[in-house]
Protein backbone atom coordinates (compact mmCIF):
# COMPACT_ATOMS: atom_id res chain seq x y z
CA UNK A 1 0.00 0.00 0.00
CA UNK A 2 1.44 3.17 -1.11
CA UNK A 3 1.86 5.91 1.55
CA UNK A 4 3.15 9.38 0.37
CA UNK A 5 5.10 10.02 3.99
CA UNK A 6 5.90 13.37 2.93
CA UNK A 7 2.43 14.72 2.58
CA UNK A 8 1.86 12.52 5.86
CA UNK A 9 4.13 13.98 7.73
CA UNK A 10 2.75 17.54 5.91
CA UNK A 11 -0.19 17.10 7.69
CA UNK A 12 -2.13 15.85 4.88
CA UNK A 13 -5.50 13.93 6.11
CA UNK A 14 -6.04 11.36 3.12
CA UNK A 15 -2.22 9.75 3.89
CA UNK A 16 -2.63 9.48 7.32
CA UNK A 17 -5.93 8.08 6.96
CA UNK A 18 -4.17 5.52 4.59
CA UNK A 19 -1.22 4.93 6.66
CA UNK A 20 -3.62 3.90 10.03
CA UNK A 21 -5.35 1.70 7.59
CA UNK A 22 -2.50 0.20 7.18
CA UNK A 23 -1.45 0.02 10.49
CA UNK A 24 -4.72 -2.03 11.43
CA UNK A 25 -4.53 -4.24 8.28
CA UNK A 26 -4.28 -8.18 9.11
CA UNK A 27 -2.58 -9.36 6.68
CA UNK A 28 1.48 -10.36 6.88
CA UNK A 29 2.93 -8.17 4.13
CA UNK A 30 0.63 -4.94 5.74
CA UNK A 31 2.37 -5.43 8.81
CA UNK A 32 5.96 -5.47 7.36
CA UNK A 33 4.87 -2.08 5.46
CA UNK A 34 3.49 -0.58 8.51
CA UNK A 35 6.73 -1.09 11.12
CA UNK A 36 8.83 0.09 8.33
CA UNK A 37 6.65 3.09 7.92
CA UNK A 38 6.28 3.86 11.65
CA UNK A 39 10.27 3.55 11.67
CA UNK A 40 10.38 5.81 9.22
CA UNK A 41 8.32 8.84 10.98
CA UNK A 42 9.26 7.43 14.03
CA UNK A 43 11.52 10.58 14.79
CA UNK A 44 8.89 13.12 14.09
CA UNK A 45 6.99 11.59 16.97
CA UNK A 46 6.69 12.53 20.39
CA UNK A 47 5.74 16.21 20.40
CA UNK A 48 2.16 15.89 21.21
CA UNK A 49 0.18 15.77 24.45
CA UNK A 50 -1.60 12.94 24.76
CA UNK A 51 -4.77 12.18 26.92
CA UNK A 52 -6.85 9.10 27.96
CA UNK A 53 -10.16 9.75 28.88
CA UNK A 54 -13.24 7.69 30.25
CA UNK A 55 -15.93 7.63 31.59
CA UNK A 56 -19.27 5.27 33.11
CA UNK A 57 -21.90 4.78 30.11
CA UNK A 58 -24.19 7.98 29.52
CA UNK A 59 -21.70 10.79 31.14
CA UNK A 60 -21.47 12.31 28.17
CA UNK A 61 -18.15 11.57 26.96
CA UNK A 62 -18.39 12.55 23.40
CA UNK A 63 -20.16 15.66 24.12
CA UNK A 64 -17.10 16.65 26.79
CA UNK A 65 -14.61 15.27 24.02
CA UNK A 66 -16.26 17.55 21.22
CA UNK A 67 -16.52 20.47 23.27
CA UNK A 68 -12.94 19.79 24.49
CA UNK A 69 -11.66 19.44 21.13
CA UNK A 70 -13.43 22.53 19.31
CA UNK A 71 -11.77 24.55 22.40
CA UNK A 72 -8.41 23.58 21.62
CA UNK A 73 -9.02 24.53 17.57
CA UNK A 74 -10.34 27.76 18.94
CA UNK A 75 -6.99 28.17 20.65
CA UNK A 76 -5.15 27.16 17.77
CA UNK A 77 -4.22 23.57 17.89
CA UNK A 78 -4.58 20.67 16.06
CA UNK A 79 -6.89 17.36 17.54
CA UNK A 80 -6.64 13.84 16.87
CA UNK A 81 -9.44 11.59 18.77
CA UNK A 82 -8.63 8.22 18.67
CA UNK A 83 -11.71 6.12 20.27
CA UNK A 84 -11.36 2.71 21.54
CA UNK A 85 -14.55 1.19 20.28
CA UNK A 86 -15.49 -2.19 21.73
CA UNK A 87 -16.13 -5.18 19.02
CA UNK A 88 -18.72 -7.83 19.37
CA UNK A 89 -16.78 -10.95 20.48
CA UNK A 90 -19.56 -12.81 17.83
CA UNK A 91 -19.37 -11.50 14.86
CA UNK A 92 -15.72 -8.76 15.54
CA UNK A 93 -17.78 -6.07 14.69
CA UNK A 94 -17.65 -2.64 16.15
CA UNK A 95 -20.21 0.30 16.62
CA UNK A 96 -17.61 3.25 15.21
CA UNK A 97 -19.74 5.37 14.95
CA UNK A 98 -17.91 8.29 16.27
CA UNK A 99 -18.04 10.82 13.61
CA UNK A 100 -21.45 10.83 14.23
CA UNK A 101 -21.56 11.30 17.99
CA UNK A 102 -18.40 14.50 17.70
CA UNK A 103 -20.83 16.13 14.04
CA UNK A 104 -19.42 19.39 15.41
CA UNK A 105 -15.86 18.64 15.81
CA UNK A 106 -15.11 16.03 12.55
CA UNK A 107 -16.39 19.37 10.40
CA UNK A 108 -12.89 21.27 11.19
CA UNK A 109 -10.19 20.82 9.11
CA UNK A 110 -8.35 20.91 12.48
CA UNK A 111 -9.70 17.87 13.50
CA UNK A 112 -9.04 14.10 13.00
CA UNK A 113 -11.40 11.56 14.46
CA UNK A 114 -10.27 7.37 14.26
CA UNK A 115 -12.21 4.76 15.82
CA UNK A 116 -10.35 1.81 16.55
CA UNK A 117 -12.39 -1.66 16.76
CA UNK A 118 -10.67 -3.14 20.01
CA UNK A 119 -11.17 -6.81 18.41
CA UNK A 120 -8.35 -8.47 16.04
CA UNK A 121 -4.83 -8.98 15.83
CA UNK A 122 -1.84 -8.89 17.74
CA UNK A 123 -1.26 -6.40 20.22
CA UNK A 124 -4.58 -6.08 20.09
CA UNK A 125 -6.31 -2.27 21.31
CA UNK A 126 -3.33 -1.05 22.76
CA UNK A 127 -1.19 -1.90 19.83
CA UNK A 128 -2.85 -0.51 16.76
CA UNK A 129 -4.34 2.78 18.46
CA UNK A 130 -0.36 3.23 20.00
CA UNK A 131 0.41 2.98 16.65
CA UNK A 132 -2.17 5.42 15.01
CA UNK A 133 -1.00 7.93 17.81
CA UNK A 134 2.60 7.97 16.75
CA UNK A 135 0.75 8.55 12.67
CA UNK A 136 -1.18 11.54 14.15
CA UNK A 137 1.60 12.77 15.99
CA UNK A 138 3.66 12.75 12.99
CA UNK A 139 1.07 14.51 10.98
CA UNK A 140 1.13 17.56 13.17
CA UNK A 141 -1.52 16.77 16.13
CA UNK A 142 -0.86 18.71 18.87
CA UNK A 143 -3.30 17.09 21.45
CA UNK A 144 -4.17 13.55 20.71
CA UNK A 145 -7.19 12.30 22.51
CA UNK A 146 -7.78 8.61 23.08
CA UNK A 147 -11.56 7.85 24.55
CA UNK A 148 -12.32 4.79 25.82
CA UNK A 149 -15.89 3.91 24.28
CA UNK A 150 -16.17 0.63 26.24
CA UNK A 151 -15.31 -0.16 29.79
CA UNK A 152 -13.29 -3.32 30.95
CA UNK A 153 -9.66 -3.73 30.63
CA UNK A 154 -9.22 -0.89 27.61
CA UNK A 155 -9.29 1.88 30.49
CA UNK A 156 -5.55 0.30 31.92
CA UNK A 157 -4.56 -0.05 28.54
CA UNK A 158 -5.27 3.61 27.76
CA UNK A 159 -3.91 4.92 30.85
CA UNK A 160 -0.49 3.02 29.99
CA UNK A 161 -0.13 4.97 26.92
CA UNK A 162 -1.02 8.60 27.53
CA UNK A 163 0.41 11.64 29.95
CA UNK A 164 -2.44 12.30 31.37
CA UNK A 165 -5.40 10.28 32.34
CA UNK A 166 -8.92 12.03 33.04
CA UNK A 167 -12.17 10.12 34.62
CA UNK A 168 -15.51 12.06 33.80
CA UNK A 169 -17.97 11.40 36.15
CA UNK A 170 -21.65 11.99 36.80
CA UNK A 171 -23.30 14.42 39.35
CA UNK A 172 -24.84 11.52 40.96
CA UNK A 173 -22.19 10.67 43.33
CA UNK A 174 -23.75 8.60 45.63
CA UNK A 175 -24.91 5.68 43.63
CA UNK A 176 -21.47 6.35 40.88
CA UNK A 177 -18.62 6.32 44.00
CA UNK A 178 -19.75 3.00 45.05
CA UNK A 179 -20.26 1.63 40.86
CA UNK A 180 -16.76 2.78 39.89
CA UNK A 181 -13.43 0.75 40.56
CA UNK A 182 -11.39 1.78 42.48
CA UNK A 183 -8.29 0.83 40.12
CA UNK A 184 -10.09 3.42 37.64
CA UNK A 185 -9.84 6.16 40.34
CA UNK A 186 -6.04 5.77 41.34
CA UNK A 187 -5.04 6.04 38.04
CA UNK A 188 -6.73 9.27 37.29
CA UNK A 189 -4.63 12.53 36.76
CA UNK A 190 -8.61 14.34 37.44
CA UNK A 191 -11.69 13.79 37.51
CA UNK A 192 -14.08 15.48 36.13
CA UNK A 193 -17.69 15.82 36.96
CA UNK A 194 -19.68 16.56 33.60
CA UNK A 195 -23.16 18.08 33.41
CA UNK A 196 -23.18 20.28 36.23
CA UNK A 197 -25.69 22.41 34.79
CA UNK A 198 -29.51 23.25 35.55
CA UNK A 199 -30.84 21.43 38.14
CA UNK A 200 -27.55 19.35 38.40
CA UNK A 201 -25.46 22.27 39.70
CA UNK A 202 -25.54 21.73 43.30
CA UNK A 203 -25.49 17.79 43.07
CA UNK A 204 -22.37 18.12 41.23
CA UNK A 205 -20.49 20.48 43.78
CA UNK A 206 -21.67 17.39 46.76
CA UNK A 207 -20.19 15.09 44.11
CA UNK A 208 -16.99 16.67 43.20
CA UNK A 209 -16.35 17.55 47.32
CA UNK A 210 -16.71 13.41 47.68
CA UNK A 211 -14.45 12.77 44.73
CA UNK A 212 -11.85 14.92 46.69
CA UNK A 213 -12.70 13.00 49.90
CA UNK A 214 -12.45 9.61 48.16
CA UNK A 215 -8.86 10.62 46.39
CA UNK A 216 -7.82 11.81 49.92
CA UNK A 217 -7.77 8.07 50.84
CA UNK A 218 -6.11 6.68 48.11
CA UNK A 219 -1.96 6.57 47.07
CA UNK A 220 -1.14 8.62 44.70
CA UNK A 221 1.70 9.25 41.95
CA UNK A 222 4.47 11.37 42.90
CA UNK A 223 5.17 15.10 41.70
CA UNK A 224 0.80 15.35 41.22
CA UNK A 225 -2.21 15.04 43.21
CA UNK A 226 -5.32 14.52 41.43
CA UNK A 227 -7.62 17.32 40.93
CA UNK A 228 -11.48 17.01 41.14
CA UNK A 229 -13.29 19.98 39.16
CA UNK A 230 -16.94 20.04 37.73
CA UNK A 231 -17.84 21.26 34.04
CA UNK A 232 -20.79 21.87 31.31
CA UNK A 233 -20.22 19.76 27.64
CA UNK A 234 -23.66 21.25 26.99
CA UNK A 235 -23.16 25.01 28.09
CA UNK A 236 -19.27 25.09 27.44
CA UNK A 237 -18.98 25.94 30.91
CA UNK A 238 -15.65 24.54 32.84
CA UNK A 239 -13.86 23.27 29.30
CA UNK A 240 -11.19 26.12 29.56
CA UNK A 241 -10.39 25.32 33.72
CA UNK A 242 -9.77 21.33 32.56
CA UNK A 243 -7.46 22.54 29.41
CA UNK A 244 -5.78 24.99 32.03
CA UNK A 245 -5.40 22.14 34.96
CA UNK A 246 -3.60 19.62 31.45
CA UNK A 247 -1.53 21.97 30.81
CA UNK A 248 -0.66 23.08 34.41
CA UNK A 249 0.00 19.00 34.89
CA UNK A 250 2.24 18.68 31.74
CA UNK A 251 4.04 21.47 32.53
CA UNK A 252 5.24 20.23 36.25
CA UNK A 253 6.09 16.45 34.78
CA UNK A 254 8.02 18.21 31.63
CA UNK A 255 10.12 20.07 34.21
CA UNK A 256 10.50 17.74 36.02
CA UNK A 257 11.08 14.65 33.34
CA UNK A 258 8.21 12.73 34.27
CA UNK A 259 6.79 13.10 30.69
CA UNK A 260 9.78 11.18 29.45
CA UNK A 261 10.28 8.44 32.04
CA UNK A 262 6.82 7.71 32.11
CA UNK A 263 7.11 7.42 27.92
CA UNK A 264 9.78 5.19 28.25
CA UNK A 265 8.70 2.97 30.96
CA UNK A 266 5.37 2.57 28.54
CA UNK A 267 7.35 1.88 25.32
CA UNK A 268 9.27 -0.80 27.50
CA UNK A 269 6.22 -1.99 28.97
CA UNK A 270 4.37 -2.52 25.50
CA UNK A 271 7.76 -3.97 24.18
CA UNK A 272 7.58 -6.78 26.72
CA UNK A 273 3.52 -7.13 26.35
CA UNK A 274 4.41 -8.14 22.31
CA UNK A 275 6.96 -10.19 23.36
CA UNK A 276 4.63 -12.49 24.93
CA UNK A 277 1.89 -11.99 22.50
CA UNK A 278 4.35 -13.36 20.15
CA UNK A 279 5.22 -16.14 21.60
CA UNK A 280 1.77 -17.08 22.03
CA UNK A 281 1.16 -16.51 18.12
CA UNK A 282 4.21 -18.04 17.26
CA UNK A 283 2.71 -21.34 19.74
CA UNK A 284 -0.98 -21.04 18.20
CA UNK A 285 0.67 -21.47 14.82
CA UNK A 286 3.70 -23.64 15.47
CA UNK A 287 2.58 -27.66 14.29
CA UNK A 288 4.92 -29.58 17.17
CA UNK A 289 4.74 -27.61 19.66
CA UNK A 290 0.77 -26.99 19.11
CA UNK A 291 0.78 -30.33 19.15
CA UNK A 292 2.47 -30.65 22.23
CA UNK A 293 -0.17 -28.36 24.13
CA UNK A 294 -3.14 -29.94 22.87
CA UNK A 295 -1.27 -33.30 24.56
CA UNK A 296 -0.28 -30.99 27.90
CA UNK A 297 -3.68 -29.69 28.40
CA UNK A 298 -5.26 -33.58 28.78
CA UNK A 299 -2.68 -34.63 31.27
CA UNK A 300 -2.94 -31.46 33.31
CA UNK A 301 -6.42 -32.50 33.06
CA UNK A 302 -6.23 -35.71 34.23
CA UNK A 303 -3.71 -35.01 36.96
CA UNK A 304 -0.83 -36.86 34.99
CA UNK A 305 1.22 -33.82 35.57
CA UNK A 306 1.84 -30.68 36.84
CA UNK A 307 1.07 -27.25 35.25
CA UNK A 308 4.60 -26.15 35.43
CA UNK A 309 6.15 -29.13 33.90
CA UNK A 310 3.43 -29.09 31.12
CA UNK A 311 4.18 -25.65 30.71
CA UNK A 312 8.36 -26.59 30.47
CA UNK A 313 6.98 -29.05 27.49
CA UNK A 314 5.29 -26.37 25.90
CA UNK A 315 7.87 -23.95 25.75
CA UNK A 316 10.99 -25.98 25.21
CA UNK A 317 9.35 -27.33 21.49
CA UNK A 318 8.86 -23.87 20.62
CA UNK A 319 12.31 -22.46 22.07
CA UNK A 320 14.93 -25.30 22.87
CA UNK A 321 17.25 -24.66 25.65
Amino acid sequence: MAIDISALLGGARRPLAKAITLVESRLEQHRHEAQALLETVLPHTGKSIRIGITGVPGVGKSSFIESFGCYLINAGKKVAVLAVDPSSPITGGSILGDKTRMERLSQSDSAFIRPSPASGSLGGVAEKTRETMLLCEAAGYEVIIVETVGVGQSEYEVAGMVDFFLVLMLPNAGDELQGIKKGILELADAIVVNKADGAYITSAEVARRQYENALHLMQHKPLWTPRVMTCSALENQGIANVWELVQTFYAQMQEAGEINRRRAKQNKDWMWKLVYELINYRLQNHTQAKRLADQMETRVVKDQTTPLLAAHGIVDALIPT
